[in-house]
């Protein structure tokens, strides 16, 4: 498992693990919970925010909380 903000970009993941007590509660309403697959589309200039798509929702979260969501690459 690696952290998100780890996910090299085009990349296939799915979310194994989140620390719920770090992550925003709007981030986990909006698809962030284990089993979902997860993909980095692009970083921004410094590699922050990150903007991602999860399932079929593309969103864009910072890089301090993709910290804390833990990935498992697809094969």
């Amino acid at each position: 498992m690696i952290p998100l903000d780890q996910l090299p970009k085009g990349k296939l993941a799915v979310i194994e693990d989140i620390d719920s007590d770090q992550l925003p509660l709007k981030l986990i309403e909006m698809g962030c919970l284990p089993g979902n697959k997860v993909s980095l589309i692009q970083k921004a200039p410094l590699n922050d925010p990150l903007y991602l798509k999860i399932d079929e929702s593309h969103l864009a979260i910072r890089k301090e909380s993709a910290q804390h969501i833990f990935v498992r690459l697809s094969k």
